[in-house]
């Protein structure tokens, strides 16, 4: 008999999310699943670890689907951590993060909690994708994409993926029949224009929040961005050796 992959389920916007119920239901066709998921909203904390302070672990049971869940007080990084060293009995053959509420591509790969769980199970040689839907509301639907997660998902099982290399898919918030398929791109050049919003407290204490807005630099047509406009799902491979490898040489030259 042909054994199902474990798969292990992560996301950055919380245990509870529509886009992490979503992703589960879809590796639940495929495969038998664990989720470590955080207990509360992590957007934005990139490859953040819990280092100065008490991480707690709760086996839940939020629907019928995953053989477990663990809601988890840390970080997306931790709970690949934790999942992988202390909470699956066997390592897992596929870490899935997501799908997120909102874009990861381009720039917002480094600051994304999401990859950052993609990644980390990268850094442990296990397979790895992260999902994200270009909706940020909490409601959104995620039908629309559970075909295409499923078929990207089941291409990694079946292919693998370079030692180092990981997945990040972006799929655009538009109609099923308008999606015009799957694009390999690579990221795109592009930034946030940030400001910050300087307010008082009733005590007269200065406060922040921050603002900003996104600007693509790229004008190039083999992009993620590009890709998405056009009404593409874009699939980036992502590696996290952040050697420049093509400065090593001039570098060597220097007179160090």
């Amino acid at each position: 008999m042909h054994k199902r992959p474990l798969i292990l389920v992560t996301n950055d916007d919380g245990i509870n999310a529509p886009g992490i119920r979503a992703l589960i239901a879809v590796m639940n066709t495929i495969g038998d699943v664990v989720v470590v998921a955080p207990n509360s909203p992590q957007s934005g904390m990139g490859h953040a670890i819990t280092l100065n302070s008490t991480l707690y672990s709760e086996e839940v049971r939020l629907d019928n689907g995953p053989q477990k869940e663990f809601s988890c007080s840390g970080t997306p990084a931790d709970c690949v951590k934790l999942g992988i060293r202390e909470l699956l009995d066997s390592p897992p053959d596929l870490c899935v993060s997501g799908i997120n509420h909102g874009s990861n591509a381009s720039i917002n790969v480094i600051y994304s909690g999401t990859m950052s769980a993609a990644i980390e199970a990268g850094i442990e040689g296990i397979p790895a994708i992260g999902f994200s839907l270009l909706d940020y509301n909490w409601d959104a639907n995620f039908e629309a994409c559970k075909s295409y997660v499923k078929t990207i998902t089941q291409n990694v099982l079946e292919h693998g993926l370079p030692n180092g290399v990981v997945l990040n898919v972006n799929i655009p918030n538009i109609p099923k029949k308008e999606i015009k398929g799957i694009k390999v791109c690579r990221q795109a050049k592009a930034n946030w224009v940030e400001e910050f919003d300087k307010r008082k407290t009733p005590q007269g204490k200065d406060y922040y929040w921050l603002t900003g807005k996104f600007v693509n630099l790229d004008g190039g047509k083999d992009t993620d961005e590009w890709a998405l406009e056009k009404g593409y799902i874009s699939l980036v491979p992502v590696q996290f050796d952040l050697t420049a490898h093509h400065f090593l040489k001039d570098l060597n030259n220097w007179n160090l």
